[in-house]
């Protein structure tokens, strides 16, 4: 699939945790209620398990035009048939991946700090992932960025980038002014009652920051 920043406005990131829902059905609610790219981030489950779900989603996803993107392991990605990787900062460096698999795979690439921000861009990353920027439910230690600290970031890659961590419906507009191409979120699409209204308001709040920056 063909990757563009746009795609990033709603970034929804897997926790099947929340609820007994079958993840498919979780999914296709998250996309119905404007989710642009899913992330697929299940650690409790082994590779297979994780092989055999990506598969499944893999087909949802493309039918509303989203990337699936696997969390951590780019050769579960490449046995799945995901379109793209999502790796922190003790993961496969970019610069490997891209090394044994080229262009093949969408790379996103944690980034806490400038330095970090810029070695991804340089290594071949797709986009970047900025955050704790609130504290997270799901991430209880994650180190916090500052609103100062994501616009010094996102302002010194050209790679586009999304905020993630904590990030709900009435926090998320503090966010305007940031630079950022989209929010990413877990708790507030997957741990609510209503996936798809969430979503749905999550996709607005996203949309307005955006738009915004570009007036």
């Amino acid at each position: 699939m063909t990757f563009s920043e746009k795609q990033l406005l709603l970034y929804a990131i897997t926790d099947s945790s929340y609820t007994a829902m079958p993840l498919s059905e979780q999914v296709e609610r998250a996309l119905l209620g404007g989710a642009t790219i899913i992330q697929l981030r299940e650690k409790k489950l082994g590779e297979d398990g994780v092989v055999s779900i990506a598969k499944e989603l893999l087909p949802l996803c493309h039918k509303y035009g989203a990337p699936l993107i696997i969390n951590d392991d780019p050769f579960i990605a490449l046995r799945s048939g995901a379109d793209g990787v999502h790796v922190g900062l003790s993961d496969m460096p970019v610069k490997e991946i891209r090394e044994k698999f080229g262009k093949e795979l969408i790379v996103g690439a944690t980034a806490k700090t400038v330095e970090q921000a810029v070695s991804a861009e340089q290594q071949g990353a797709d986009y970047i992932g900025v955050g704790a920027v609130f504290p997270s439910p799901t991430k209880k230690n994650a180190v916090r960025i500052t609103a100062r600290q994501l616009k010094e970031i996102t302002s010194s890659v050209k790679i586009p980038a999304v905020a993630i961590g904590g990030i709900t419906a009435q926090n998320a507009l503090s966010l305007a002014g940031s630079d950022i191409s989209g929010i990413a979120v877990v708790s507030a699409i997957f741990g609510a009652e209503d996936i798809e209204a969430s979503a749905r308001e999550l996709n607005r709040t996203a949309s307005e920051i955006v738009n915004e920056q570009k007036r």
